[in-house]
């Protein structure tokens, strides 16, 4: 049996597009291009003809889809390989859109058990809590982002995302004043990030910019909150991301009385929060080793977190943090402490 009457038999069994079953030529720049997997079935055919070998029309389409689904796998997971933060922005692409999935933006977790030296007092001292609160308390927090642009906007791969941030408090071991939620920090922002073509290092570069609200929603005494627009840098090369965020606080009026609704409820907050967040992750192995931190080198003030995710079971992992500084929460914002947390995560960095 000849080549060209088996290509046509793949045809009729629409296996292969009609013209390069009657041609048997292939054009990388015509849109109807076959592929991989009709390429092999023309070669499989070719070498049963030449050689004598009989074949059924199904076995050779098993051993094509086998070799297909082969390749297929070994390049994504050559590209999986080659940059975490890259592969990680390429799958969030890819279901952004989708109906049930939610996109995550900072890492999410709960820490059952997190202990603090040094509880805040003060804040809460005109409160009902003052003498009842724990140094054990749980923490967790949520946090994902919605991309508003479904093509690109100025530049290839650029966005504009719509993020929510919430970190809570729980003061669940705290029995004697019914166990409440200490303080919860609510983190609305509108951001614009776009990948440039500097690529240092052989890395990937992006910058973007946003706006930011950043309150916690309590009664005037204990209300805190701020605005903020900021500025980002991310690099990314293999297994190691950072990004760096110089921020500018937007000025709020002054309080005549510190029980007016209106006006700024910690002028000062720049004092401890300081202009800038350094961050990164690096991944070894199943290991994920994150870092935050800030400074105001006017004050010496500042905070630092280091984090450590490692695999439990499936999509949930392990999460061990401990941070030392000012700013651990909003409320916390002028209180120097050192906290350690272990978990769970649910998201990873990278």
């Amino acid at each position: 049996m000849k080549v060209r009457s088996l290509s046509a038999i793949l045809f009729n069994l629409g296996l292969v597009p009609a013209v390069y079953a009657e041609q048997g030529q292939v054009s990388e720049t015509d849109p109807a291009a076959p592929s991989a997997y009709d390429l092999c079935l023309l070669e499989a055919i070719k070498k049963g003809n030449e050689t004598g070998n009989d074949q059924t029309v199904e076995s050779i389409k098993r051993q094509c889809e086998l070799e297909n689904v082969t390749q297929t796998t070994a390049q994504d997971h050559k590209k999986k390989s080659e940059n975490l933060a890259e592969n990680r922005v390429e799958t969030e692409r890819e279901t952004a859109f989708e109906p049930f999935v939610m996109t995550a933006h900072h890492l999410n977790y709960l820490l059952p058990i997190t202990y603090s030296d040094k509880i805040n007092q003060k804040a809460y001292e005109e409160t009902d809590w003052a003498e009842g609160m724990e140094h054990a308390e749980a923490e967790f927090q949520i946090s994902f982002k919605v991309p508003l642009n479904y093509s690109d906007m100025i530049f290839d791969g650029d966005g504009l995302f719509f993020g929510m941030t919430l970190k809570s408090f729980w003061q669940v071991y705290a029995a004697d004043i019914s166990r409440p939620f200490r303080e919860t920090n609510y983190r609305p922002e509108l951001f614009y990030v776009a990948p440039t073509g500097w690529e240092p290092f052989d890395s990937k570069t992006a910058l973007g910019f946003g706006i930011e609200h950043e309150s916690n929603g309590q009664r005037q005494d204990l209300s805190r909150s701020w605005n903020r627009v900021y500025a980002q840098f991310y690099f990314a090369k293999d297994n190691f991301a950072l990004k760096f965020q110089p921020w500018w606080r937007i000025p709020e009026s002054e309080k005549s009385d510190p029980n007016d609704a209106s006006g700024d409820d910690n002028p000062d907050i720049e004092d401890y929060m300081g202009h800038f967040e350094l961050s990164g992750a690096y991944k070894w192995n199943e290991l994920e080793f994150s870092f935050l931190g800030r400074e105001n080198f006017s004050t010496h003030k500042g905070y630092g977190e280091l984090g450590l995710t490692f695999p439990i079971w499936g999509k949930v992992r392990g999460y061990a943090k401990y941070s030392a500084g000012y700013g651990s929460s909003l409320i916390d914002y002028d209180q120097n402490q050192q906290r350690v947390g272990l978990g769970i995560a649910i998201t990873g960095l990278l």
